[in-house]
């Protein structure tokens, strides 16, 4: 299986590098992990002009990835799943792509086109955190689809 994670953000090393690859790690008995960050020139000049010019450039640059692969948008509108739930996303999927949006989140355009909008949770989060809970929670469903003692 292919996972891909597409997000708006900055490639930059961070903190969390360790993690990222940890968990990516721990993930490729089950599946291989791209992980794809996006932040061109247009995305950055509409963060200068507005909220709208911003959705609208986050759609551009991502509208490329959303194709025939099964494709899950993180947005705080979203459906609060569990983990169990979680799993069934990956379960009989050849690949799956997670989007993660820039700071204004999504135009509904873009929402319209993906196969499901979940949030993990109420509260806020940076990209970077969002990125490590979302390979946290593809182990763990990964673990519950193969029965491993992991998730409980």
């Amino acid at each position: 299986m292919k996972v891909q994670i597409i997000s708006i953000a900055k490639k930059e090393k961070s903190i969390y590098d360790p993690l990222y690859k940890e968990l990516q790690k721990m993930i490729s008995r089950f599946a291989k992990v791209e992980d794809i960050e996006i932040f061109n020139k247009d995305v950055t000049k509409a963060h200068t002009i507005s909220p709208t010019a911003s959705k609208q450039a986050y759609t551009k640059v991502l509208d490329s990835y959303i194709n025939k692969d099964y494709s899950v948008v993180l947005h705080p509108d979203g459906e609060i799943i569990d983990s169990y739930a979680f799993s069934k996303l990956l379960n009989d999927k050849i690949a799956i792509k997670f989007f993660i949006g820039g700071a204004y989140g999504f135009e509904d355009t873009f929402l319209k086109k993906s196969d499901k909008v979940i949030s993990l949770g109420k509260i806020t989060m940076s990209h970077k955190i969002v990125k490590s809970v979302l390979l946290e929670q593809i182990y763990r469903g990964f673990s519950i689809l193969s029965n491993h003692p992991y998730h409980k």
